[in-house]
Protein backbone atom coordinates (compact mmCIF):
# COMPACT_ATOMS: atom_id res chain seq x y z
CA UNK A 1 0.00 0.00 0.00
CA UNK A 2 2.96 2.23 -0.13
CA UNK A 3 1.90 3.83 -3.32
CA UNK A 4 -1.74 4.43 -2.21
CA UNK A 5 -1.82 8.00 -1.30
CA UNK A 6 0.08 8.77 -4.38
CA UNK A 7 -2.75 7.07 -6.42
CA UNK A 8 -5.50 9.02 -4.22
CA UNK A 9 -3.48 12.54 -5.14
CA UNK A 10 -3.75 10.86 -9.25
CA UNK A 11 -7.48 10.47 -8.52
CA UNK A 12 -8.40 13.47 -6.66
CA UNK A 13 -6.59 15.18 -9.00
CA UNK A 14 -7.72 14.08 -12.35
CA UNK A 15 -11.50 14.77 -11.47
CA UNK A 16 -10.53 18.06 -9.85
CA UNK A 17 -11.49 17.99 -6.47
CA UNK A 18 -10.09 19.73 -3.64
CA UNK A 19 -8.72 18.07 -0.59
CA UNK A 20 -11.64 19.63 1.18
CA UNK A 21 -14.06 18.51 -1.43
CA UNK A 22 -12.99 15.02 -0.86
CA UNK A 23 -12.62 14.73 2.86
CA UNK A 24 -16.56 16.19 2.39
CA UNK A 25 -17.67 13.27 0.33
CA UNK A 26 -15.64 10.74 2.56
CA UNK A 27 -17.60 11.96 5.57
CA UNK A 28 -14.35 13.81 7.04
CA UNK A 29 -14.83 17.32 8.74
CA UNK A 30 -11.31 18.68 7.73
CA UNK A 31 -9.40 17.37 4.81
CA UNK A 32 -6.04 16.95 7.23
CA UNK A 33 -6.54 13.00 7.79
CA UNK A 34 -6.88 13.04 3.78
CA UNK A 35 -3.78 14.97 3.03
CA UNK A 36 -1.49 12.47 5.80
CA UNK A 37 -2.64 9.68 3.67
CA UNK A 38 -1.93 11.25 0.30
CA UNK A 39 1.36 12.19 2.09
CA UNK A 40 2.12 8.74 3.03
CA UNK A 41 1.57 10.05 6.53
CA UNK A 42 -0.89 7.68 7.79
CA UNK A 43 -2.64 3.96 6.20
CA UNK A 44 -6.46 3.94 5.30
CA UNK A 45 -8.76 1.32 6.91
CA UNK A 46 -9.80 -1.24 4.39
CA UNK A 47 -13.51 0.17 4.99
CA UNK A 48 -11.99 3.56 3.36
CA UNK A 49 -10.12 2.09 0.54
CA UNK A 50 -13.25 0.43 -0.58
CA UNK A 51 -15.39 3.72 -0.08
CA UNK A 52 -12.62 5.06 -2.03
CA UNK A 53 -12.29 2.78 -5.01
CA UNK A 54 -16.52 2.90 -5.32
CA UNK A 55 -16.13 6.75 -5.69
CA UNK A 56 -13.83 6.57 -8.21
CA UNK A 57 -14.71 3.61 -9.88
CA UNK A 58 -11.20 1.62 -9.82
CA UNK A 59 -10.72 -1.71 -8.26
CA UNK A 60 -9.67 -2.40 -4.75
CA UNK A 61 -6.44 -3.76 -6.52
CA UNK A 62 -5.39 -1.39 -8.19
CA UNK A 63 -5.65 1.10 -5.33
CA UNK A 64 -3.57 -1.48 -3.30
CA UNK A 65 -1.48 -3.36 -5.95
CA UNK A 66 1.71 -1.23 -6.31
CA UNK A 67 2.14 -2.73 -9.76
CA UNK A 68 -1.31 -1.75 -11.12
CA UNK A 69 -1.33 1.57 -12.13
CA UNK A 70 -4.73 4.17 -12.28
CA UNK A 71 -5.71 6.04 -15.21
Amino acid sequence: MQRFGEKLRTLRKQRKMTLKELASKLGYNSYTYINAIELGQKQPSLELVARIAEMFEVSFDQLLNDDLEVD
